[in-house]
């Protein structure tokens, strides 16, 4: 069976045994049921990991024994996915595969054409899915550098990421470079903008060629905005050499 991964406070990994305790101690002793001798991976999300075995188990905690701890470098190039809000649950779909295929960043845009709107306690209550929904899924695909999901950003802060990016790609049915086919850095930050189901506006195109973007397509099929992100990742993965 898969080692489990939990997630933990940096200060607790550095100790050799502690108690996993909240919500991460209750899902791994009610929800995984870990006893004693059993072995998890704690991290605290920032390339720290700590491999463990369980010294006891309460109904909601778990003592713990750190075994060994070595730290996991941050991948290069970073991985920059902006993603168009989409309508209904489709968000989380988006994030939680971005995130099991290993992108960085995840900034949702609200661009002109996304039917959604994250207005106000609905801005906060759709961040917060889709920070869970990344914390969860990255658990669960073994990952000890969890994706950052930043606040919403509007078209002048994505251009403004794609200017300090050292690729920035923005994916467009009508563009004449394939994404398999784009020259790749070998540090800094890749920024690929996968616009709404609506699509990306001619402004909007305009406004990232301006910041440096190039319009590439994906492939011969139309995707779906929240699958769009997952494929593009794919593609840059393996062509960078992370996968």
């Amino acid at each position: 069976m898969t080692t489990p991964v939990f997630l933990a406070e940096a200060a607790d990994l550095a100790r050799p045994e502690f108690t996993l305790a909240g919500p991460e101690g209750r899902h791994a002793a009610a929800v995984r049921r870990l006893r004693a001798g059993e072995r998890l991976d704690l991290t605290d999300g920032a390339g720290a990991v700590a491999e463990c075995a369980v010294l006891a188990a309460s109904k909601d905690s778990l003592r713990v024994e750190v075994l060994r701890r070595y730290d996991v470098p941050r991948p290069r190039p970073r991985l920059v996915v902006v993603q168009g809000l989409p309508k209904g649950d489709r968000g989380e779909l988006a994030v939680e595969m971005m995130t099991e295929a290993g992108v960085d960043v995840i900034v949702p845009w609200a661009a002109a054409r996304s039917v959604t709107r994250w207005k106000e306690e609905r801005a906060a209550r759709s961040l917060a899915r889709w920070r869970s929904t990344a914390r969860e899924a990255g658990k669960q695909a073994r990952r000890f550098h969890l994706p950052e999901v930043t606040d919403p950003a509007g078209t002048p802060g994505v251009a403004a990421l794609l200017s300090a990016a050292a690729l920035g790609v923005v994916l467009h049915e009508e563009a004449a470079s394939r994404l398999s086919a784009l020259g790749l850095p070998d540090d800094g930050d890749i920024v690929v903008v996968v616009g709404p189901e609506g699509g990306v506006t001619d402004a909007e195109i305009a406004a990232f060629r301006e910041a440096g973007a190039v319009p590439a397509l994906l492939g011969p099929t139309v995707l779906r905005t929240s699958t769009a992100g997952v494929a593009a990742a794919a593609v840059l993965q393996a062509r960078t050499g992370r996968w």
